[in-house]
């Protein structure tokens, strides 16, 4: 999402910080190549026009022009503010009422409402341990009810019986008195989309908000969409008045603006933030995390927080036995990758590790995460023994490896030369284990931010 706005800013503050010493006119031409990027990435004029201002007074100050590192100094003004831009502080959803509490999702069709709607109540049943119903209010888009009540049952969440030619309000009052006689502690009120300026629309979803009361009026917006979107909250907020925002499709390759310019627009925070498709793919927004994220700082805290969701602890606990033993076999790396492929893949995990950023562009032209599948076919075509000594697989065995997974002999090769590689590394870590070195993430192979050794000859 951030990508060209983090490579300019990168730039931009790399320059500062190479040099000794600092001047005011050096702080004022790189606030203004600053002031250039965030406008290019749909950043709203007001919000760029104030975070520049704050910055060069802060940044021109005496402490900061006459410290030992002048350049860090602003490198660390920029990132804070930035910080305060997004919003400072997280927020997360707020359900903290008398059951049951109403959640009313709005905003433009096609911004990912009934998706958004979705992947909230599988997050709160799983993680809060909540037991939620889904009603859809949406009775002008064909077939959106049923979408609705489909995605409830691929995630194991109630929805409301539909009832045809039942109006909004309607359905949403009947919603609230199910969850109320069924013992519901949350109801999520998926609203039609509609346009900002359609009056009677915005006076249909108005009718629902005071009906329900709902406790939080999420806007959803879509981030690709840009500068419109920042418009789009204002309306939303002025006549509904909404609590959050909740921003999808934030693994995509729009410029970032609508982000960084929705919370100083709105006042209202971003809550969570949509990064892909599944219905597991959605995650609160930490301002904080995501201007380190633009200026290239990493997220190693989303990193460790990602690791911890998708590794068992089952697995972790048998991979940190066999480590010890400076065990590694073939099962153990389709293991690794399984568990590199839930965290977003190579790139994923390597755009979160500080410093990364820069080598973005040449990452991107050579990694291709499909290896992934391919690498975890070639594994599941071998036989049990096969997987526990590699050292057993001649020519013939070769052979029919790459057969049954689609895949060639060379490719075959490659992956048992990384795994010869890894089980090597991990005999040396046993051995450094034993004289007291440094353990990593369990079960993510031990190595400084989670990666597994030997990955850096997965793609060459």
């Amino acid at each position: 999402m951030f990508d060209s706005l983090s490579d300019r800013l990168g730039g931009i503050l790399d320059g500062l910080k190479r040099r000794g010493a600092l001047k005011e006119s050096d702080v004022t031409e790189a606030l203004r190549e600053v002031r250039v990027a965030l406008l290019e990435a749909d950043v709203a004029l007001p919000v760029v026009k104030e975070f520049v201002a704050k910055v060069k007074t802060k940044a021109v100050g005496h402490e900061v022009m006459k410290s030992v590192t002048p350049g860090q100094q602003v490198v660390k003004i920029v990132n804070d503010e930035l910080v305060a831009m997004l919003g400072s502080e997280s927020a997360g959803l707020n359900v903290a009422g008398v059951p049951p509490v109403a959640i009313m999702m709005v905003g433009l069709q096609g911004s990912g409402k009934t998706t958004t709607t979705a992947k909230i109540a599988k997050r709160l049943t799983e993680k809060d341990r909540k037991k939620v119903l889904m009603a859809s209010l949406d009775v002008r888009r064909p077939a959106a009810q049923e979408q609705l009540k489909i995605l409830g049952e691929q995630i194991g969440v109630k929805t409301l019986p539909i009832i045809p030619g039942q109006m909004p309000v309607d359905i949403a009052r009947r919603a609230l008195d199910a969850a109320k006689l069924q013992g519901f502690d949350v109801v999520m009120l998926d609203t039609a989309g509609r346009l900002h300026v359609d009056q009677a629309l915005m006076a249909e979803v108005v009718a629902v908000r005071n009906a329900t009361m709902p406790l939080e009026t999420l806007l959803v917006a879509d981030s690709l969409t840009g500068q419109d979107a920042v418009n789009v909250a204002k309306e939303f907020d002025a006549q509904v008045g909404i609590t959050g925002v909740a921003l999808t499709r934030m693994d995509g390759d729009g410029r970032g603006g609508a982000a960084l310019s929705m919370r100083a627009v709105t006042g209202k925070p971003i809550k969570l933030a949509g990064t892909g498709e599944k219905m597991d793919a959605l995650e609160d927004f930490h301002p904080e995390r995501v201007a380190s994220r633009i200026l290239g700082m990493g997220d190693v805290v989303s990193l460790v927080e990602k690791a911890a969701e998708t590794i068992e602890k089952e697995d972790a606990e048998k991979m940190a036995k066999k480590m010890a033993k400076g065990e590694f076999d073939l099962d153990d790396l389709r293991t690794q990758l399984q568990q590199m492929s839930k965290m977003g893949g190579m790139k994923g995990v390597l755009g979160m590790l500080p410093g990364m950023g820069k080598l973005k562009g040449a990452m991107n032209a050579g990694v291709d995460d499909k290896v992934f599948k391919r690498q975890e076919a070639i594994i599941s075509s071998m036989t049990p023994q096969e997987r526990r000594k590699p050292q057993v697989l001649n020519a013939s065995r070769k052979k029919r490896v790459a057969a049954g997974s689609g895949t060639s002999v060379p490719e075959v090769n490659k992956l048992l030369k990384m795994h010869m590689q890894m089980a090597k590394m991990m005999k040396k870590m046993s051995r450094m284990g034993k004289k007291g070195g440094m353990p990593g993430l369990p079960g993510m192979g031990g190595m400084p931010g989670g990666l597994p050794p030997g990955f850096d000859k997965l793609f060459s």
